[in-house]
């Protein structure tokens, strides 16, 4: 059934008269459908053994084949345990972190100092992963890092950060606080604004602190950003930083740094199993996407503060 004519008329000089409007929102949304549904058909390799001579649509249909492999592969059960853990280690140390951030800038009084602090620790943002790994490279070297050097100094034999299994993710987890609290701290920061100074005041005058003016007005004030964030981790936490862990990895830590994102690098790019992988893919978006769902159920059943 289509629209009944008056609805067509209405719909039509509204798309004349803002078609300005229109054809800007056209613009992002074909991106949209360019890069992101279309390659949506390239899931189907998923399904079946591609050969690259036989082409996407020669090549045969095997089913749940790949799925199979995929379960019974304990390489990938181990690059999933490693995943999950490394993106729960980074929710947990790494997630607080802006949190604390904005809580001290916000009150920071004097608004040159204010700017400069905020524009220094979100700087390392736009550094690449590339830069920010020789910078860690350099200062956790065995033989000439700064760190190294402060152990030999308290008599503490070197410690090889980034070949020991036991400091690896450690790292990982410090570069990425590193490189994004200030940057996550901003959108803290914008959420603090909307919070009403009077609420402030009344608590002074009742002869509440700061730390119970921070417990009481401002973490309650924030807290749907808080709950917000928190989710789309969740929904993130089979996701990694495949750049990052390349650049910083290596065999010694195979064992522990090896992540969903770099196994389907070496096995899909390097090994062309491609089918494998982007079974791999699939069925990460799969489970991130199912994570997203009872994350905001979860929050929605005891704060009434879900996405939908």
């Amino acid at each position: 059934m289509g629209l009944a004519p008056s609805r067509k008329n209405n719909l039509s000089k509204r798309i004349i008269q803002h078609w300005d409007l229109y054809m800007l929102i056209a613009i992002p949304l074909l991106v949209l459908l360019v890069y992101s549904y279309v390659p949506m058909v390239g899931v189907a390799l998923a399904f079946k053994n591609y050969k690259v001579f036989d082409g996407f649509m020669a090549s045969k249909w095997v089913g749940l084949d790949n799925f199979r492999v995929l379960f019974s592969d304990p390489k990938f059960l181990s690059v999933l345990g490693n995943t999950l853990l490394i993106n729960l280690y980074k929710l947990i140390f790494q997630f607080p972190l802006p949190i604390i951030l904005a809580l001290l800038l916000n009150e920071v009084r004097k608004g040159f100092v204010k700017r400069i602090t905020q524009t220094l620790t979100y700087l390392p943002h736009f550094l690449s992963w590339v830069v920010i790994a020789g910078v860690f490279v350099d200062i956790l070297s065995p033989s000439t890092g700064i760190v190294n050097s402060l152990l030999r100094s308290l008599g503490i034999s070197p410690i090889q950060f980034l070949g020991d299994e036991g400091f690896f993710r450690s790292v990982l987890v410090t570069s990425t606080a590193w490189k994004e609290t200030g940057w996550s701290a901003i959108i803290y920061l914008a959420a603090l604004t909307s919070i009403d100074p009077e609420l402030y005041a009344a608590a002074e005058v009742d002869g509440a602190g700061k730390l119970k003016q921070i417990w009481h007005i401002t973490l309650p004030g924030i807290a749907s950003t808080i709950v917000f964030i928190i989710i789309l981790r969740i929904s993130q936490m089979l996701g990694s930083d495949t750049e990052q862990v390349l650049l910083f990895y290596n065999p010694l830590v195979y064992k522990v740094g090896d992540v969903i994102g770099t196994f389907v690098y070496r096995e899909g790019i390097l090994n062309a199993s491609y089918s494998y992988t982007t079974a791999v893919g699939l069925f990460t978006s799969v489970i991130g996407f199912t994570l997203l769902i009872i994350a905001n159920k979860v929050s929605s059943k005891y704060s009434n503060r879900g996405i939908w």
